[in-house]
């Protein structure tokens, strides 16, 4: 089958509206090497990927390492699922998770994405505290699978799905006299948060609001649960956000990078009591599990990644490159009205807009926020891959920020190179009718869609 012939198959079998919108915004290219940050297309092109598919890349893609590993793995023909015996690189994988994690985290449960982590951490919250009640954040993202779903305030992501799982309330990023209220009640089984809010604009809290959580959670028999899918695996510079807050909390939820972006796999790490509350007996060995928890491949990718992250020593490169990042963007940001603030932490950056004050940008600027909150930054996301081949992505939850989260051994030319595509994106957006030519033109291509 042709490449032209598999798209059209995808077309008709797998996603049509995908392939409308790649085709809207002019992105529907054919990769054909990826490494590192670097993406090469069939038409002789090379974009940077920005985005990481969503922190998935920390090892950049297709790293060697890794990859020569799974071959080996592959190579060796043992058993990956058997289903009835012991997976040794299970056993390696977990206590290496747990030694990183560091606090009271001894038992690690293994998973295929984050979404099915955070369904396993409903579960055990639930088992061991004798509560339904779970309490999250609002903006946050933490996975489209039912659960999960309910723990996100945003409609966009449940709607026309029905009645989610019931018993769980919302509370504000940040507030802790809202948190305290809500913790009185003594009635929630879980605090879930994401340590930094990704989807949610790339939110950086103050160390008192996550330090007040924990002594909260603690004081009125709550867990806390850290979602760590898109921060960890040293996407901000240590191992999890969580240690620069000098968090130690009763789960956290690990996936994407965890693999080198290779095969799927997640994990879940916990005390043991927590873990003791499910797997309490023998009768009980088996009651939560998946198919593909502890397959020998997804293993040893995991091993490879640590030891890929680690020797190469990414997280200490992640935290003095990135803010070195923020601090050049801030510089070339500073110039234009539309830019709110540059934040965020290690290799996770976000590029916060505002509506301008100028008359003549704020008419287009509110104009097009009424066509669709969305189409000022997808416009921007448009020109910086059309115009400089950069790959990255508007927050989910919050279309006004501008996401940077390049692999972690992203080359310092890549870094430049973003700061050059943003400055000249910007100035067009401020100086320049062709942006807003180009936005009222793709606006009526949406439509008409």
């Amino acid at each position: 089958m042709t490449e032209t012939e598999a798209q059209s198959a995808y077309t008709q079998h797998v996603n049509p509206q995908w392939v409308r919108l790649l085709n809207l915004l002019e992105m529907n290219a054919e990769y054909v090497r990826c490494r590192g940050e670097k993406l090469e297309t069939a038409d002789g092109r090379t974009i940077l990927d920005f985005l990481s598919g969503y922190c998935v890349y920390n090892a950049g893609h297709n790293h060697p390492h890794i990859v020569e590993a799974l071959y080996a793995e592959l190579g060796r023909c043992g058993p990956s699922m058997l289903q009835s015996h012991v997976a040794a690189s299970a056993g390696e994988l977990a206590e290496q998770l747990c030694r990183r994690a560091g606090g009271r985290l001894n038992k690690a449960y293994f998973c295929s994405s984050g979404s099915e982590g955070v369904e396993t951490a409903i579960k055990f919250s639930r088992a061991f505290t004798g509560r339904s009640g779970l309490l999250a954040a609002r903006g946050a993202f933490h996975g489209l699978s039912c659960g999960a779903l309910a723990l996100m305030d945003n409609g966009f992501w449940s709607e026309g799905f029905g009645p989610l799982i019931p018993g769980v309330e919302f509370v504000p990023f940040g507030d802790l006299a809202a948190l305290e209220r809500r913790l009185a009640a003594k009635k929630h089984a879980a605090l879930i948060l994401e340590p930094i809010q990704g989807e949610g604009g790339i939110l950086v809290p103050g160390r008192e609001y996550l330090e007040g959580a924990q002594q909260l959670c603690r004081r009125c028999g709550t867990l806390l649960v850290i979602d760590e899918v898109q921060t960890g695996l040293w996407r901000t510079g240590r191992f999890l956000a969580g240690h620069h807050y000098g968090l130690d909390p009763d789960m956290v939820i690990l996936a994407k990078a965890l693999s080198g972006g290779l095969v799927p796999v997640g994990a879940v790490l916990m005390t043991d009591d927590i873990y003791d509350s499910v797997y309490g007996s023998l009768r009980r060995a088996i009651v939560h599990t998946s198919t593909y928890s502890e397959s020998g491949l997804a293993m040893r990718a995991g091993l490879a990644t640590l030891e890929v992250l680690e020797q190469e020593r990414m997280g200490e490169r992640a935290l003095a490159f990135g803010e070195v990042f923020r601090q050049r963007l801030r510089e070339v940001c500073s110039k234009y009205e539309m830019v709110a603030e540059v934040r965020g932490m290690g290799f996770f950056t976000g590029i916060a807009f505002k509506a301008p004050k100028s008359l003549g940008l704020r008419l287009s600027y509110e104009a097009f926020h009424r066509i669709h909150p969305a189409m000022f930054g997808q416009m921007l996301v448009m020109r910086m891959y059309c115009d400089h081949g950069v790959l990255t992505q508007i927050c989910g939850n919050d279309f006004s920020v501008l996401k940077a989260a390049p692999p972690l051994n992203a080359e310092e030319e890549s870094l430049d190179h973003f700061v050059r595509a943003i400055d000249n994106v910007l100035d067009l957006v401020h100086s320049s009718r062709r942006f807003w030519r180009d936005a009222l033109h793709l606006a009526t291509r949406a439509i008409k869609i």
